[in-house]
């Protein structure tokens, strides 16, 4: 649910903090912001410690009062990373407790603060036992950049939560009610309005739902003047069946976060405004149910996405590329951006090229691509750059229609750059990136700033481009 810690700033330590965190490196020496009256070094030797990111000692203190505790956490070479992980045990460390003090480290106290909100999350239907520490007040830090990270870790957050949400409770019809909560104005296009304008994909993937589709446009335009306009579009697959290409019942399991994407780009949208981003930017969620019905779609039709083109679908599990393309079209051929960036759990081939830490970029454009890794790696949402290899492009070919939605066949085999490539057919001649996140999206461990369950991956890295734009 969402993030119950507050970060807030104090100005310095107060002399009765019942819980206080110090941060020490590898020579064992903790950072002196405070006077401890403690033989400090002698006490991390006494206890082994090392410096390691993510190691704690906790030692008893005589408070007026009673007894308080001071917890030594180590912070390795203060890189980035690990002060993420330091960051991150540390909130694990204190369940529970009402308010810890800390004594930032070295570095950008944003890194740190986002990690510890971010391990704070948890989503549970029903009790919770166990809740995360309710405040952590950083002395001395930065107000403004611990600002920046309480914005941007909410914003993950309301991501995991869309994407967590049982598709019992959640459909095309309640993303769209949720997307219009976030201060931004939204038009939807029910599936008359779909059937109206011409949206096919979108109207073919959910014909098999008794919740009919929808798209939802979000717009966010800076107070100043904007010099350049971008377009985000998200998959919003409020639970992937396969279709009448049904999936096995384990790999159905966790396809309630198959509109992650879509969640990405509701909370980017509605945290632009309190980062003050500089350039305007819309938002669209291609949304639908993908069920088995008699009216579902069936492999062999012949459907016609946005903009006239014809398509075969030879999978109905292939259903992601089929709304998205509708939205990239629409981008294409109506909003006029500078530039198109998409973000989807589209292939389980990602996972096998990438693993589960690192998200997938294919892009037409290689400065589009080179500012999203860099912002990847600034963000902690990692983007590995893959190629769109031409020599491919004959797996989309079909004998009745324009294109196939999938490769008829094992010529290629290469699942997630040819469902690249079929994206790119429907984002014109701007350039435009396509993040596959389909590996990243979800984490099956509480480790880290991840909880089991959707990690909202894209919302930092959108955010740490768009804001640096």
């Amino acid at each position: 649910m969402p993030i119950e810690t507050t970060a807030s700033v104090v100005a310095e330590v107060p002399d009765d903090a019942e819980l206080l965190a110090v941060p020490y490196a590898a020579d064992l020496n903790p950072a002196h912001a405070v006077d401890l009256h403690l033989p400090a070094p002698d006490l991390l030797a006494h206890y082994e410690a090392k410096g390691e990111a993510g190691e704690i000692v906790e030692v008893p203190v005589a408070r007026a009062g009673g007894i308080g505790r001071v917890l030594f956490y180590g912070v390795g070479d203060g890189s980035p990373k690990a002060l993420r992980t330091a960051a991150a045990a540390l909130t694990r460390r204190v369940k529970g407790r009402d308010t810890l003090t800390v004594v930032p480290p070295e570095g950008d106290v944003a890194v740190f603060a986002e990690a510890a909100l971010l391990a704070a999350y948890s989503f549970k239907i029903g009790e919770q036992g166990k809740k995360a520490v309710r405040t952590l007040a950083l002395a001395g830090a930065d107000a403004a950049r611990v600002r920046r990270a309480q914005v941007v870790a909410h914003a993950v957050a309301l991501a995991r939560d869309l994407s967590n949400m049982p598709s019992s409770v959640k459909n095309p019809a309640w993303l769209a009610e949720r997307a219009a909560e976030h201060g931004v104005p939204v038009r939807v296009w029910d599936e008359e309005q779909l059937e109206a304008d011409g949206f096919g994909g979108i109207l073919a993937v959910g014909r098999g739902s008794a919740s009919p589709p929808r798209l939802i446009q979000l717009s966010y335009t800076p107070d100043a003047p904007a010099t350049r306009h971008v377009v985000l579009v998200g998959k919003g697959i409020t639970f992937d069946s396969g279709g009448l290409s049904l999936k096995p019942t384990e790999n159905m399991k966790t396809q309630k976060t198959d509109m992650a994407g879509g969640a990405v780009v509701i909370a980017v949208l509605g945290a632009l405004a309190r980062l003050g981003a500089p350039i305007r930017v819309t938002g669209l969620i291609a949304a639908a149910e993908n069920m088995p019905s008699g009216t579902a779609q069936r492999p062999s039709d012949v459907i016609k996405p946005y903009g006239g083109r014809t398509v075969e679908v030879l999978n109905t599990d292939a259903e992601g590329r089929l709304v998205m393309a509708d939205a990239l079209a629409y981008a294409d051929a109506v909003l006029d951006p500078d530039a198109v960036v998409d973000i989807a759990t589209l292939t389980g081939a990602i996972s096998v090229a990438l693993g589960r830490s690192v998200g997938a970029v294919y892009s037409s454009d290689d400065v589009l691509a080179k500012q999203l890794e860099d912002a990847g790696q600034a963000s902690d949402d990692r983007l590995w750059r893959m190629p769109l290899i031409e020599d491919y492009t004959p797996a989309l070919e079909s004998s009745v229609a324009d294109l196939a939605n999938v490769e008829a066949g094992s010529r290629f085999g290469a699942g997630s750059i040819t469902a690249a490539l079929f994206l790119r057919e429907f984002a014109g001649e701007r350039p435009w990136a396509h993040l596959d996140i389909a590996g990243v999206g979800r984490s099956t461990v509480d480790e880290g700033t991840l909880s089991k369950g959707a990690t909202g991956f894209g919302v930092r890295v959108l955010l740490e481009w768009l804001t640096r734009a």
